[in-house]
């Protein structure tokens, strides 16, 4: 499938998809966001994927979303087309991993967009921010939600009522990325992780993200019997029994998805 706004390649088991509107810094708008849905849902159903990575350009992962496009909108106009909804409940149904490399400016519905991944590796060059409130709105995709959830009640409010920019090594302190590695081999350090993540049980993997996920949507006690029942199904496959057995003869794991 051509795709004006995005790049997609896959290969080893791993799609990556990369943002491609170099011209406005990879801001999000209609197409790009319909685009890219389309394209992480074919990844998902995909069998030769096993894992997504979701990039931008040196310069920017996105930028934020697209202001020419929401100017002038009015509230009659985002509540009944339902702004941005129907893409990003698209983007974050899928059960196969996706990882953000993020390099350079993750602004606004970039910041969000970074958000709906499963981890984010950064860029020592990457900044992150939720600056809508210059423009006399909110964030709208997460900003208020998902990163509170991440790096806590005060920085939350603190970048979105001030708009400040949190760079690299903050993100990573605060808990919002993974990890932080040299401009340079952002692509290469992400790739390795994807890499490493595809050579497991595709079982195990899903039902890995399912259970991570689901501490953010309810209580401790009833997400630890929810990850104790997973772990139980888990002794019903293929993969458990040969990931065992390999460990015990120190051999590689051949896994089959069974």
């Amino acid at each position: 499938m051509a795709f004006e706004t995005i790049i997609v390649e896959v290969e080893d088991y791993v799609a990556v998809i990369r943002l491609n509107r170099p011209e406005a810094l990879n801001a999000l708008n209609d197409k790009l966001l319909t685009e890219l849905a389309t394209a992480i849902t074919a990844a998902q159903a995909n069998d030769k994927v096993r894992v997504l990575v979701l990039t931008g350009s040196d310069k920017a992962f996105a930028a934020g979303a697209d202001i020419k496009m929401m100017r002038e909108k009015s509230f009659t106009d985002v509540y009944l087309e339902d702004l941005f909804t129907p893409e990003t409940d698209q983007i974050t149904r899928g059960r196969k991993p996706i990882i953000a490399a993020v390099a350079g400016y993750a602004l606004g519905g970039g910041c969000e967009l970074a958000m709906m991944c499963d981890f984010i590796i950064a860029a020592d060059t990457a900044k992150f921010g939720q600056p809508e409130i210059n423009l006399g709105v909110m964030a709208g995709l997460g900003g208020t939600q998902r990163l509170t959830r991440f790096v806590g009640k005060s920085k939350a409010m603190d970048m979105n009522l001030t708009g400040r920019f949190m760079d690299a090594e903050e993100a990573e302190r605060a808990g919002l990325v993974s990890r932080v590695v040299p401009a340079k081999d952002l692509m290469k350090e992400t790739m390795a992780a994807a890499h490493k993540i595809a050579e497991k049980s595709m079982i195990t993997t899903m039902a890995i993200k399912e259970s991570v996920n689901r501490a953010y949507e309810t209580t401790l006690h009833e997400g630890l019997l929810f990850e104790r029942r997973v772990f139980h199904a888990l002794f019903a496959t293929e993969d458990q029994k040969e990931g065992m057995s390999a460990f015990l003869e120190k051999r590689t794991p051949q896994f089959r998805d069974r």
